[in-house]
């Protein structure tokens, strides 16, 4: 392919991140424009929560979409190389199964276990992040063969990596503004899984929830809520029995807008090894926190935005922050000018009434 046409491949897949697509129309856009810049066999692009680096939304092309259960079971509970986890907090975002092992795929158990058997050889994975968060993941996969990913094809995806990011942060922000609409009604839902993460039993308002989750599934249940169990069942099974769960819940948007929260935790009783995870509209701290980050505030910005969703006067947050006045006044004017609001009772109008949706 000559560099001029992948070049200009490469500038409309960036135009497709800058323009104003809500969530599935730019993950269909992404792929449909990414084997015009490299050929790949399969694709799965993913939205993350950037507080647990867990799935919110799923594209996964075949042959990907039926072994969900085990790159799950990979990311969270074997040792191997590449997980989005360790790129998104590394210094080195993009790279491809064949560089992580020095050429010898075998190495890898992901790619004994799973790529293998589907015919598919080189894996090139990405973080995709945007400020200092992470809004997505993205992995591509090579057919079985000796040539797999070129120093090129690397770099046009470390191109397009800070893009693709920036369109999943603008998406979340787009589709909390404009897909409004009545307060959710309903009231926390229960799924218990067994230690297979097999369905035991789920609740009604669990049930009515999962409805508004859009698809693809993993062994009935949405990507979101078996990847919440995965990773604790199988960050157990790698740190042992008594290892604590101190991440926090998954927060995610359903098909017609609403916010939800999603936690996983142990369950003791006669049955062992149970899973029960929780499913309930998201407080509004909690998206305010989330909507603080996808506006690209500073850490020192998002700090001080905090305290006033909390309700905090200027002479509380120069206490708790200890800076000056002047100080605090320079990052709300900068706050302000990120949400288009005038001041503190507009910012906290904008920021929960989106959360309440």
């Amino acid at each position: 392919m000559a560099t001029g046409i992948r070049e200009r491949r490469i500038e409309r897949l960036i135009d497709s991140c800058h323009a104003d697509l809500e969530l599935p129309g730019l993950c269909a856009e992404v792929l449909r424009r990414l084997p015009g810049v490299l050929p790949v066999e399969a694709a799965f692009f993913a939205a993350v929560d950037p507080a647990t680096l867990l799935f919110t939304s799923v594209v996964a092309q075949e042959p990907l979409a039926g072994v969900g259960p085990l790159f799950l079971d990979n990311e969270f509970g074997r040792e191997d190389v590449n997980k989005f986890a360790s790129l998104a907090r590394g210094p080195e975002v993009v790279m491809s199964l064949d560089r992580a092992t020095l050429g010898r795929r075998s190495a890898s158990a992901r790619y004994r276990e799973i790529m293998a058997g589907l015919g598919l050889g080189d894996e090139l994975r990405a973080a995709l992040i945007a400020g200092r968060d992470c809004w997505g993941v993205l992995c591509l996969h090579r057919a079985d063969a000796d040539a797999g990913f070129s120093d090129r094809d690397l770099a046009a995806v470390r191109t397009l990596a800070p893009h693709l990011a920036e369109g999943l942060r603008r998406s979340m922000i787009r589709d909390t503004i404009r897909r409004g609409g009545p307060e959710a009604p309903g009231a926390p839902g229960v799924i218990v899984l067994d230690r297979e993460l097999t369905l035991v039993s789920i609740s009604p308002d669990a049930e009515r929830w999962l409805d508004r989750l859009p698809a693809p599934r993993v062994r009935g249940l949405p990507w979101p809520v078996y990847s919440v169990a995965a990773r604790l069942v199988r960050s157990r099974d790698a740190q042992g029995a008594d290892a604590p769960d101190r991440r926090g819940p998954v927060r995610l948007r359903t098909g017609d807008g609403h916010w939800l929260a999603l936690h996983a935790t142990r369950l003791r009783g006669s049955a062992d090894d149970q899973v029960c995870v929780v499913v309930e509209p998201a407080p509004a701290a909690a998206i305010g926190s989330l909507l603080l980050a996808a506006h690209g505030l500073t850490p020192a910005q998002n700090r001080v935005a905090a305290l006033v969703l909390q309700g905090c006067s200027t002479r509380e947050i120069v206490g708790r922050l200890h800076v000056s006045a002047y100080t605090v006044q320079e990052h709300l004017t900068a706050v302000f000018a990120r949400f288009g609001v005038a001041g503190r009772r507009e910012l906290i109008a904008a920021v929960l009434s989106s959360a309440g949706r």
